[in-house]
């Protein structure tokens, strides 16, 4: 029986782990298995397998080797067999019909801050899905906790991204963008300079989430006023229980309830500027709620469906979002990453 690829078998496990929201710690290690012997001839391999020797590799366990041998015999490795076999339901109707109609992610993390891989890794695992595009939204600087990204980092992050464009199958491409704290004036955390360079703003909150209402109320309404901001990331901040670790370490079950706000003013705003609110998919998230959501479906909001993915497997937590847009009726041609990338950027580009 012919080889499989060993390193596409493992990086396939992690993958669906990923996806399933499981620990970091065990997804690492099948990535950290298909490096290592990615970086080995397939002869070493093969003998290896025979002696029983590949246990000896660097970041290759007993779980992990067992993979690999049974890759090497041609057989699908018994692991990611299981995996495969309960990737969960399929979409059907309204929500199929949306996750069909996704061009791209709007919001996604790479390891430049607090994501766990490389952003040549997050790229393909969008290109693998069928995306168009895949914006890139790191972290700002005030986000010390994330390694947010000063004026300097992400300059040489622009410079990164142009590069590994030009190495990316044709069709596709990384979007230059970033999660942009808003402060507690309503300002966006970095250089309007730099904001204006950017592809997409993706504005979020992350400090003082129990503010009083009047207080976020008017915080939120000056980002959504802001010529720079595009979409408003997870608007509650709340957190939900989740099924697994998350990628940050988060404890299993772990909750935040919603931040206070007034709605109709924030969902009035983003009407007014014609900025696009986001239905974050993380199964910690799925922000806003769909009491919210409602809202502002029939406000005339535009939206945004998006992962917040920090791992490649993550960016096919897109599911979740539509099924919830598609229980609120969100109108497809609403959602901006249903758009075309040249609409989407010069819809983005028509808020300066």
């Amino acid at each position: 029986m012919a080889s499989r690829d060993p390193v596409a078998d493992l990086r396939r496990i992690a993958f669906l782990l990923e996806r399933a929201n499981e620990s970091t710690y065990r997804v690492r290690s099948f990535r950290s298995a298909a490096n290592t012997i990615a970086a080995l001839p397939v002869t070493e391999l093969n003998e290896r397998a025979a002696a029983g020797t590949l246990g000896e590799l660097p970041g290759v366990g007993d779980v992990t080797a067992r993979c690999i041998a049974e890759s090497l015999e041609g057989e699908e490795p018994v692991y990611l067999r299981r995996l495969e076999s309960t990737q969960g339901t399929d979409l059907q109707g309204a929500a199929l019909r949306l996750r069909e109609a996704l061009r791209g992610d709007c919001h996604s993390h790479s390891d430049w801050s607090d994501g766990g891989s490389p952003i040549e890794e997050m790229a393909l695992a969008a290109v693998e899905l069928g995306h168009e595009y895949l914006v890139l939204t790191d972290h700002s600087p005030r986000l010390t906790v994330a390694r947010g990204l000063p004026p300097a980092r992400l300059r040489r992050q622009l410079d990164y991204v142009a590069k590994v464009n030009d190495a990316l199958p044709e069709g596709f491409r990384i979007l230059t963008g970033i999660e942009v704290d808003i402060l507690d004036d309503g300002s966006l955390d970095q250089e309007d300079a730099l904001l204006a360079r950017l592809d997409v703003v993706v504005g979020s909150v992350h400090s003082k989430l129990r503010d009083e209402s009047p207080r976020m109320t008017k915080r939120m309404v000056n980002a959504l006023a802001n010529p720079h901001l595009d979409i408003l990331g997870h608007m509650t901040g709340r957190k939900v229980a989740a099924a697994g670790e998350g990628d940050r370490g988060h404890r299993k079950g772990h909750t935040r309830p919603p931040s206070t706000f007034d709605l109709d003013q924030v969902i009035a705003a983003a009407v007014e500027h014609g900025k696009a609110i986001e239905i974050n998919s993380r199964p910690d998230r799925l922000d806003p709620p769909k009491r919210m959501l409602t809202v502002a479906v029939e406000a005339g909001c535009l939206f945004s469906i998006d992962t917040d993915a920090h791992a490649p497997g993550q960016l096919d937590w897109l599911r979740y979002g539509c099924e919830r847009a598609a229980l609120c009726g969100v109108p497809p041609e609403r959602v901006v990453n249903t758009w075309s990338m040249e609409s989407l950027l010069e819809w983005t580009a028509g808020h300066a």
